[in-house]
């Protein structure tokens, strides 16, 4: 296939990049600073030259937005929205307006858009979306909104030929330098990854390769449109999976964290509590009724799995 990734020099546009150019695809990546092959610049607002890189595409996957590793200031707030809606909508534009427009558009979205909640999982069907939810603080809602705003602009674009899928991902697990489990995986070796504020709260995550094999199943299944959530069945209580995450590296002690702790550090390292503290219970409901097959279902494999690549 053909397939174009706007926003693919981050972490997961690396990830989905190297695994599908492996397989043999043509890949081309849309960014704003290109440097290296199949490179091609675009400022994620306007139609350019850009767009004739669509135009006879057979996938798009839309990664492009600001990180959310950032303190929450409403700057950076307003960064996160601008940036999500503006490059959707242009891509959609680039779309609606290809003499050969691509078969499918994967949209990135987030499981941020589902509730904090404890009590049960949140899929496509019976999930709680956020932004109602009493006793959490009132800030945590910028995100649903930038979530929902994101996937409102996918909603909205006029592509009748091209089916539309919302990719509404957990946090992608892979030992590249620099992402999620990196981070996680440093606290983790240095005895700070206990829990979390009692840690409680539910953690959601996907292992790598199976999220580079969920992006090629919904890429051939033309029955399956809107969100889909990309998420190993198996979320956990943030104490369980740092726990767990310790054990496949070797280290016994990982000292807890209370909650003002957690500020001064999510301080520090700038960047917001939320992505601590926030209960995000989220299961691929979609995926698995497709018949969508995880390898690395279970946490405890899959950081053993994790641990063994970052070694290496």
């Amino acid at each position: 296939m053909r397939i174009v990734i706007p926003g693919g020099t981050g972490q997961v546009g690396a990830i989905l990049n190297r695994a599908l150019t492996s397989a043999g695809h043509d890949v081309v990546v849309l960014t704003r600073r290109p440097v290296h092959e199949r490179e091609v610049a675009w400022d994620g607002r306007t139609l350019g030259p850009w767009a004739k890189e669509i135009d006879g595409s057979d996938l798009v996957v839309n990664l492009a937005g600001r990180s959310v590793n950032c303190r929450y200031t409403p700057a950076n707030l307003r960064a996160m929205m601008e940036s999500r809606r503006q490059s959707t909508e242009v891509v959609g534009h680039a779309i609606a307006t290809a003499d050969r427009p691509p078969r499918v558009w994967l949209q990135m979205s987030t499981a941020t858009i589902y509730a904090h909640r404890l009590d049960a999982p949140n899929d496509e069907t019976t999930g709680v979306l956020g932004g109602t939810e009493p006793g959490v603080p009132a800030y945590w809602n910028r995100s649903v909104e930038i979530a929902k705003a994101w996937e409102a602009a996918q909603e909205r674009a006029e592509t009748p030929h091209t089916r539309k899928v919302a990719l509404r991902s957990a946090m992608v697990m892979s030992p590249d330098h620099g992402g999620i489990f990196d981070v996680l995986l440093r606290l983790a070796r240095f005895g700070l990854g206990g829990p979390v504020a009692g840690g409680a709260q539910y953690v959601s995550w996907i292992h790598d390769r199976d999220f580079v094999r969920a992006v090629e199943f919904l890429a051939g299944r033309d029955d399956l449109t809107g969100p889909v959530n990309l998420a190993a069945p198996g979320p956990l209580p943030q104490r369980d999976f740092m726990r767990l995450l310790r054990e496949a590296w070797g280290v016994r002690v990982g000292l807890p964290a209370t909650k003002w702790m957690a500020e001064i550090g999510a301080f520090a390292l700038r960047t917001d509590t939320e992505l601590l503290l926030k209960s995000r219970r989220v299961v691929p409901g979609r995926l698995l009724d497709a018949g969508f097959t995880f390898d690395h279902p279970d946490w405890a494999e899959a950081a053993g799995d994790l641990v063994r690549r970052a070694r290496s």
